[in-house]
């Protein structure tokens, strides 16, 4: 896990700069693309992804080392060759993992997060799911287990293939003449991620464009189609941590809710948005249908608001740094209880911009359990080493944000709109 944090050291800086830039030409070109509650809430859902991958939440079925271990058939050397057959191998398996996130109930809930965003823009990228606690994508690296390709090399292109899949959310991009037929452009990856009739469940590939055009899930963008994003069942907040709970929640109170025993189980495996005839017909769902004309989510926060919920969110993407820098350094119930923290913040904050009093409590939770921290935080050797005020930093964040979070529950509530429980 270490590697994996020096790797997000590195890479979200990279990704920060790479929006402002985006953010700059949209402003050039009078096509913004940003608003910045919704920036927020991808950036926080980035956050979350991140600390479940490095606190390594999951139950894996088999590990590839396993399956390396029983099914090589040969031992391949690290040889450039090597390297390239594992990126295609790895590649063809993403496809089929995506494949099956649009394809089965269950799995749809580990993947709504990332089109949740009304917006499409490089942010949304940084959409990935905390959810997806049953692993099974090693059984589709069957084929690079059976040839031989080793662990290291799978574990070392696997986050290098993820984070190539960045650049290519944006509307700034056009269509790129040959390359259309070779990788996965923006152009097609806006067509994926549209909510249009044509376009739903389309171009699943991640970087290699063959596979969609081989097993019929390639569509072309059209011209009198412009892409419209999200999801036909609206999420309606922007806590990413409730998104990646919504589907899952709907799939439980549907099977709690059949007749049919049969329907209580097969619910989880059929098709997403598969639900059963009884139902569906006494709990219908509220589902977009004029993709041109729905309503988009809009808290209509004040820009008093929107500066305090950019101060909690950059607080806690600092903090988060900090952690990943210091990560060798801490042992893994500090890390736990500091990754637990950055979490609690991230639910209170959202639920504040989603107008939620619940944010309140929780803000309240999340003050009370910062001060516990401060006074366990002395042998967290990895933060002093970085910033030596520690303490006083932490205790000027936890004023701050206290004082914030009243006002805007006092002040701001009540000019936005009436507020959820």
């Amino acid at each position: 896990m270490a590697s994996y944090a020096q790797a997000l050291f590195i890479a979200i800086p990279f990704f920060i700069l790479l929006m402002f830039v985006e953010i700059g030409y949209g402003i050039l070109k009078k096509r913004q693309t940003y608003s910045v509650v919704d920036t927020i809430s991808s950036l926080s859902s980035g956050i979350t992804n991140s600390i479940k991958n490095l606190l390594g939440l999951g139950l894996i079925i088999l590990s590839y080392p396993y399956l390396f271990e029983k099914l090589a058939l040969f031992q391949l050397e690290d040889q450039w060759w090597v390297w390239a057959l594992a990126f295609v191998f790895i590649d063809f398996a993403g496809y089929w993992s995506h494949r099956i996130s649009h394809s089965i109930n269950l799995f749809w809930n580990d993947h709504i997060i990332h089109h949740s965003s009304e917006n499409y823009n490089l942010a949304c990228a940084l959409r990935q799911p905390i959810s997806d606690l049953l692993r099974y994508y090693p059984l589709l690296l069957l084929p690079a287990a059976i040839v031989g390709v080793p662990h290291h090399i799978i574990a070392f292109i696997a986050p290098i293939h993820l984070f190539l899949q960045f650049w290519y959310h944006t509307v700034h991009i056009g269509k790129l003449g040959f390359l259309e037929y070779i990788i996965i452009t923006p152009s097609q990856h806006r067509v994926h991620h549209a909510i249009n009739a044509p376009y739903i469940d389309k171009n699943l590939g991640q970087i290699f464009s063959v596979w969609d055009r081989i097993f019929g899930t390639f569509q072309e963008e059209l011209e009198d189609e412009v892409p419209q994003y999200g999801v036909l069942k609206p999420v309606r907040t922007w806590n990413p941590i409730r998104i990646n709970f919504l589907h899952l929640w709907q799939l439980a109170k549907d099977a709690y809710r059949a007749q049919s025993f049969w329907d209580k189980l097969r619910i989880w495996l059929m098709p997403t948005g598969w639900r059963p005839a009884d139902v569906a017909k006494k709990y219908p769902l509220s589902l977009i249908e004029d993709v041109y004309g729905f309503e988009r989510y809009d808290t209509r926060t004040s820009v008093n608001f929107q500066i305090y919920a950019v101060f909690q969110m950059v607080s806690v993407l600092g903090l988060f740094l900090m952690m990943i820098y210091g990560f060798e350094n801490l042992s893994s119930s500090e890390i736990l209880l500091f990754s637990l923290y950055l979490g609690v913040s991230i639910y209170g904050y959202s639920d504040l911009l989603d107008l939620r009093f619940s944010g309140f409590v929780i803000e309240l939770i999340r003050t009370g359990f910062g001060l516990w921290l401060l006074g366990n935080l002395e042998h967290w050797e990895g933060l002093y080493n970085l910033f030596v005020p520690f303490h006083t930093v932490l205790v000027g964040y936890l004023i701050v944000t206290l004082v914030g979070t009243i006002y805007v529950t006092s002040v701001e509530f009540p000019k936005s709109k009436s507020v959820l429980v």
